[in-house]
């Protein structure tokens, strides 16, 4: 193959690469993934884009994103800014969807670079194929996660660091340790996994070459720690010391060995024996579904690694080996990293975790090995094959015959793959299309001059689960997102925005289909003498009876109706420090409650079946009840299968509701007369 004909060749890959990577980027993750963290890197890449690398939130506990460490007066990201960077040259080019497209472009080609370095042309070729091809690639390039920019830059150290071999280029030499020195800054462990071998190698030929490799590793190494000594200073100035790093300021207990290990509330005692069965699932998986052709493509990858023990009788060149090193070092060397056990989710149940949706990505650095192998196993068992038939057949009966079985071979691969990446294709469009639900409120755009209360699903954490709801590093931005658990503080802070309320029906689980509807709530925030909600809400046909409760810190009040057919009318009021509760009801017993300060005046209408059950309305109002009078925001409303099941998950969306099942609510200060 002539150098222009591979030029093109492999540029060709590389623009399919990014075509097939902008199609998945754009319209299968609209809403990012499953995996949170996509959200960490974007939010930490807007940042870098204004100068910033630490957040000022104006209000302590309400606007603090995922994965951010407090640290006091700010926060920061607990993961290194080199990711977050690349993604930001995109969003300057036009969008940070442009910055997974030349990743993308770049691991292609630097696959085939690597393969043709320690091979040929036409091995580069085909391994560019085999990466182009792989569920792993596709899916993990197509998001904004750290795996596929590191690998760029491990590629980009591998390929440099084996032509500054061969040619003994001290240029080449030195841009090989600026990527493996990057790359430690970006993620350190996988750097030095990856590296390893090539660090054997240097020391191989500083004793083989003597001075003349002395210059060239002198000027790799000198780069590479000039990256490991970045990464120092930067820890120094986020954490206070060169040591810590800000993923060990968040926790601890995330990070390398065995034993206890923790974050936040997940925690486990990771032992060898665990870490063994954890990582032998995770490699037996990407073995099997997510290379290309699945055990087709690893196959290939093992008769082309027999075909070159075989051809060196059993003594692989140098080069080779490294590539060889480098499964092995990224297969061994996770198994002290108890993240391959995360992603697994329940150990026990296959195609849980967020293995299933987005591969071990882990391991994606293995891509590189494995396709230049079966790089080589395809050609090589080609020829053996044609070599075979030509001893019994006539030349061209033999090519002939060689065709169909390539053929057929091709097809099988093809079909293995194209199976492979459908499947995570079609699981994770089913998260979008839950997804796009959750989101359909802000369809038409996100409120101007607006602050967004968010519920918290998982905990006091914006962009978990809300990736595609997030703040301008200023919070400045068209509109601003805060957890719903200090109301009053964030309308305080931001008087001259109107105020809305997000919630969800169901609970949040994408994978099974939840929720199944959202809605975007305007929020009043009225002051006066006395509050009151006035409030009707429908009674289906069939209901026996209906009940209500109203609950403060002060204890609760029961009441029963006294007509109520299809809708029932109710005046919730707050005044002089008691709550009331009047309209179709009367109460039980004493019905006085008291309110003083800042409290949620919760309440309940259960509307009973019988012994067929029922459901409840319920209608938290956030109030503030002072000797001056009474503030309140208007209430989070809530439709139920039943009161227990009230609390976050059921927010009532008007264009879900079934028959007969409405709410209509308005809440108005009122003076009153002393």
């Amino acid at each position: 193959m002539r150098e222009r004909h591979w030029r093109f060749l492999v540029g060709l890959l590389a623009l399919l690469g990014a075509l097939a990577v902008w199609v998945l980027a754009t319209r299968l993750f609209p809403y990012h993934s499953l995996n949170h963290d996509e959200g960490v890197y974007l939010q930490q890449a807007a940042m870098l884009l204004e100068g910033q690398f630490v957040l000022r939130p104006p209000i302590e506990d309400a606007f603090r994103p995922w994965f951010f460490v407090d640290a006091g007066e700010t926060l920061y990201p607990k993961y290194a800014p080199v990711p977050a960077a690349m993604f930001a040259l995109g969003e300057l080019l036009g969008g940070y969807r442009l910055a997974l497209v030349g990743i993308a472009v770049g691991i292609v080609a630097l696959v085939a670079g690597v393969a043709r370095e320690v091979f040929d042309r036409e091995t580069g070729v085909l391994a560019a194929v085999f990466v182009l091809c792989s569920p792993l690639f596709l899916l993990d390039s197509s998001v904004f996660l750290p795996y596929a920019p590191t690998a760029l830059l491990n590629l980009t150290f591998a390929y440099s660091y084996l032509h500054a071999d061969r040619t003994h280029s001290r240029r080449w030499a030195a841009l090989a340790g600026v990527a493996i020195g990057l790359a430690f800054f970006a993620r350190p462990y996988t750097a030095v996994l990856f590296a390893t071998p090539f660090v054997v190698h240097a020391l191989w030929t500083l004793g083989t070459e003597g001075r003349m490799a002395l210059a060239r590793q002198a000027a790799t190494a000198s780069f590479g720690l000039a990256g490991v000594a970045l990464a120092l200073a930067y820890n120094a100035t986020l954490t206070g010391s060169p040591w810590v790093f800000p993923y060990q300021a968040f926790a601890p207990l995330d990070g390398l060995g065995f034993g206890h290990r923790r974050i936040l509330n997940h925690e486990v005692q990771y032992s060898p024996a665990l870490a063994v069965r954890a990582n032998a699932t995770v490699v037996e998986a990407f073995l099997t579904d997510w290379v290309a052709g699945g055990p087709l493509g690893s196959a290939l990858t093992a008769l082309g690694a027999l075909f070159v023990a075989h051809s060196r009788r059993w003594r692989p060149s140098a080069r080779e080996a490294v590539l060889a090193g480098v499964f092995v070092s990224i297969v061994v060397g996770n198994v002290y990293f108890w993240g391959n056990f995360n992603i697994l989710g329940v150990l026990e149940e296959p195609g849980d975790g967020l293995i299933a949706a987005l591969g071990p990505y882990y391991h994606f650095d293995l891509l590189l090995p494995m396709a230049t192998f079966a790089a080589v196993g395809a050609r090589r068992g080609a020829h053996t094959v044609r070599a075979a038939l030509e001893r019994r057949l006539s030349t061209r009966a033999a090519l002939a015959v060689t065709a169909v079985a390539l053929v057929v071979c091709a097809g099988a691969f093809a079909g293995v793959t194209a199976a492979d990446v459908d499947d995570r294709v079609e699981r994770n469009a089913a998260v979008t299309d839950t997804y796009e639900t959750a989101y359909e409120p802000f369809a038409n755009g996100t409120p101007r001059d607006a602050v967004v209360l968010l519920p918290s699903t998982y905990g006091p954490w914006l962009n978990h689960p809300f990736q595609a709801l997030r703040n301008d590093p200023g919070f400045d931005g068209r509109t601003l997102y805060a957890l719903n658990d200090r109301p009053f503080a964030v309308a305080d802070a931001f008087p001259n925005r109107t105020l809305y309320r997000y919630g969800y029906r169901g609970v949040w689980a994408p994978t099974e289909g939840s929720p199944t509807a959202a809605h975007l709530q305007r929020v009043r925030d009225v002051t006066g003498s006395a509050v009151e909600l006035n409030a009707t809400v429908g009674i289906p046909d069939g209901a026996v009876g209906v009940t209500a409760r109203v609950a403060t810190d002060d204890g609760g009040a029961y009441y029963v109706t006294q007509n109520a057919s299809d809708e029932l009318a109710l005046a919730l009021s707050v005044a002089d420090g008691r709550v009331r509760l009047d309209g179709d009801v009367a109460p039980v017993g004493n019905a006085s409650l008291g309110v003083d300060g800042r409290d949620v005046v919760r309440l309940t209408v259960f509307v009973d079946y019988g012994p067929s059950g029922g459901f409840a309305y319920r209608f938290d109002l956030p109030v503030n009840a002072t000797a001056d009078g009474v503030r309140a925001l208007s209430p989070r409303v809530e439709q139920c299968r039943n009161a227990r099941t009230c609390g976050g998950a059921a927010t009532y969306v008007p264009s879900a509701a079934s028959d007969g099942v409405f709410v209509h609510s308005r809440l108005v200060a009122r003076e009153r007369n002393v």
